[in-house]
């Protein structure tokens, strides 16, 4: 038998045959990358959503569909950096701490609300339902700004708005508790107790 030459026409060209499987590979590895960067939140050729909340995910995705710019433009807006001082006027707003924060407030610059005299003699404790209790440091300065309520509470509306504080209890210097610890008996006299 005699070997006869390949018909050229019958025969596939090596180097075709190799880019057609080569481009089927990059294809399918492409295809697989792209599901798995799909799975752990990537999106090719786009910032990662990782660290983003996914309503503002959403709202990034609509300005890049929409071609809009992500800058805020001439006038000030949300997106725009906040001041502390009206980021937290907008949260004590919503969240409706007006009245709690005037009451911090006065009580912070009690001196001033009430004068620096009555204030080095007196302090407030607690305002709880109108109720203003005071607490001065001796008997006889008790005495003195119980006289002097009805002026307190009319200064006390100009500072917080009217009928916030409608009674002001004045009490006296706290004596010495001899009661120590959690392990006392009711009724018992403290630590003179056992000398009886």
């Amino acid at each position: 038998m005699t070997d006869a030459p390949d018909d050229p026409s019958s025969e596939e060209d090596p180097a075709e045959g190799t880019d057609q499987a080569g481009a089927d590979l990059a294809r399918t590895a492409l295809g697989r990358a792209r599901a798995a960067a799909a799975a752990k939140g990537l999106r090719p050729g786009r910032a990662p959503l990782g660290g983003m909340k996914p309503a503002e995910a959403r709202r990034a995705e609509a300005l890049r569909r929409t071609g809009a710019s992500a800058r805020s433009g001439a006038w000030p807006d949300a997106r725009d950096p906040q001041s502390l001082d009206s980021t937290l006027g907008r949260l004590v707003g919503e969240r409706g701490w007006e009245q709690p924060v005037a009451v911090g407030g006065a009580f912070g610059r009690w001196d001033a609300v009430v004068g620096p005299e009555l204030a080095g003699h007196c302090a407030p404790e607690t305002l709880k339902d109108g109720t203003l209790v005071v607490r001065a440091e001796s008997t006889a300065w008790a005495t003195q700004v119980r006289l002097l309520t009805s002026h307190l509470v009319r200064r006390l509306d100009e500072e917080l708005g009217h009928g916030v504080v409608t009674k002001v209890v004045v009490r006296g210097p706290q004596g010495p508790s001899w009661r120590k610890g959690g392990r006392s008996a009711p009724g018992g006299r403290g630590p003179r107790d056992t000398y009886g």
